[in-house]
């Protein structure tokens, strides 16, 4: 749905045949993935009806590009493997992290902020980029911080703006349309502040013909719970983050330069916690 409205993240989508297809690819523009350490940009996902067809598609050097570091997103086992498989043949680094998936079945009646204590939402500013990568348990680094400036800047977005402007509460939206980073500041936990920044961001999510999903690392049983009594029902299998970077691959420390850059091309809208 990005892809079609804008492609804010710089993606294509590739298939197997056509017009008959048992493979569907999504990936990085080559004028996007120019960074071949940048594992958040360099950002994959697949879906196949035919594990041949998917594993012969990974193979392929010119569908997937080996040499730099990325990250895929799927759902289904059989994509898992195969990454492992070619990752571990090629020499390279793999990181898995599993997740539960959660959908909201109805967005409109999850519940919307009340204002309190001269507290307000907001979208979340670029100013605040260092704030969410300094918090994020896959931030700290240059890459991480330019990606969440990304998102920061072309999709939508929450958070709730204590008194002094400073950003209390939050989450945002990553190019898979899934809810992402969601995080409350820890002197703030118990009053509930997610749930408002939530319920605004499904509003728009909705309003948008999307729909309202995130996922959940299987040992995070406090933000699992959160989300189940806001409505979000666990759905089944696995979803798979998996990072993969050749041996060259090392991360960089952030600074205030990076989140000024911006991979992604110009056109269009644009809007690992929650979800990672």
């Amino acid at each position: 749905m990005h892809v079609n409205r804008g492609n804010p993240a710089g993606q294509e989508v590739l298939v197997d045949s056509w017009p008959e297809f048992k493979m569907v690819l999504a990936r990085p523009c080559r004028e996007v993935a120019r960074d071949p350490s940048d594992y958040f940009t360099n950002l994959y996902t697949a879906f196949y009806r035919d594990e041949g067809a998917c594993r012969a598609l990974l193979e392929n050097s010119r569908a997937v590009d080996w040499g730099q570091a990325f990250q895929i997103q799927v759902l289904q086992d059989g994509v898992y493997e195969t990454i492992r498989d070619i990752a571990r043949a090629r020499g390279l680094e793999m990181e898995t992290y599993l997740h539960r998936l959660l959908l909201h079945p109805d967005p409109p009646a999850m519940p919307q902020y009340r204002s309190d204590k001269g507290l307000r939402l907001a979208p979340v500013s670029p100013a605040h980029a260092m704030l969410l990568n300094d918090t994020w348990k896959f931030g700290g680094n240059s890459w991480s911080l330019r990606y969440l400036s990304l998102l920061i800047r072309h999709f939508p977005n929450a958070c709730l703006l204590a008194p002094e402007g400073t950003p209390i509460s939050w989450s945002l939206i990553d190019p898979l349309a899934i809810l992402t980073h969601g995080y409350t500041l820890p002197e703030h936990r118990g009053q509930h502040h997610l749930r408002s920044v939530l319920g605004m961001l499904a509003a728009q999510l909705h309003a948008r013909g999307f729909p309202v999903y995130t996922r959940v690392l299987l040992n995070n049983e406090p933000s699992l719970h959160t989300l189940q009594r806001l409505g979000f029902r666990i759905l089944p299998g696995v979803f798979y983050l998996l990072m993969v970077r050749p041996r060259f691959a090392q991360s960089q420390p952030a600074s205030a330069l990076d989140s000024a850059q911006d991979p992604a091309p110009s056109s269009g809208e644009r809007p690992h916690t929650h979800s990672t």
